[in-house]
């Protein structure tokens, strides 16, 4: 704020609360100084959502001290704050070879969401739960079946086997063995079966992971999945 909107804003908070009026004119002319001195970075408005007004009609609601400078700018770096801990840096448009106008335009973007003059960039979730999934990525989904082409999951079959059965498994409607915990290796949820490695004393030396998962793992994954269909064909207790 420039001195003129400081004296400006005096003059409203003045009529709100008229214990901050100076009559004389040279404590008029330092009250006015030691604002701008303390303000001067601290716009009056800026186009999203800060109003240095409206932090101090805040403060003189709410409390029954005379209002202070630092009444304003405790707000306003609260402001600031939020605003750049909602901010995600978008990728400069720049060359990202030339190092100094990357750093140069990812500061100036900083600068003008700190000082409310555009609003944060926020990096989008593909998927935070079932709830965040876009709209039009789930119609996608449904449409191809994967995020994943078929192409490129066949070509990656042999690079990891645990999951290509497990997808086989699933697609001929069998149970998700690596739904459930394994008993025999503890292998948990969603990890693949791994089998051990025996040296030549008979002691364990590592292990490492089964293309298809332990039998008993397979027989728990069927007994969970027969449980639903089980209870849904009981009938009801009158």
């Amino acid at each position: 704020m420039d001195r003129r909107e400081i004296a400006a804003l005096l003059a409203y908070i003045g009529r709100l609360d008229p214990r901050t009026i100076r009559t004389d004119q040279g404590e008029a002319r330092d009250q006015l100084a030691q604002w701008h001195e303390l303000l001067g970075d601290v716009p009056m408005a800026t186009p999203h959502g800060w109003d240095a007004r409206v932090a101090a009609r805040q403060h003189i609601r709410t409390s029954p001290y005379q209002i202070l400078p630092a009444d304003v700018a405790r707000p306003w770096e609260s402001y600031r704050r939020d605003r750049l801990a909602r901010h995600s840096d978008p990728t400069p448009s720049v060359d990202p070879d030339d190092q100094a106008a990357w750093t140069a335009e990812l500061v100036g973007t900083r600068r003008a969401v700190a000082a409310g003059t555009v609003q944060p960039a926020q990096a989008r979730a593909i998927t935070s739960g079932r709830d965040g999934i876009d709209p039009r990525l789930e119609a996608r989904l449904r449409e191809i079946g994967s995020c994943i082409p078929p192409a490129a999951r066949a070509a990656l079959a042999p690079y990891r086997p645990a999951r290509a059965a497990r997808e086989a498994a699933v697609a001929q409607g069998l149970p998700d063995a690596l739904s459930v915990r394994c008993d025999w290796c503890l292998a948990q949820p969603g990890e693949p079966c791994r089998r051990r490695r025996i040296g030549p004393d008979d002691g364990v030396r590592g292990t490492a992971p089964r293309a298809t998962p332990h039998p008993g793992r397979l027989d728990l994954a069927a007994a969970q999945q027969a449980q639903p269909t089980e209870q849904a064909q009981q009938p009801a207790m009158a």
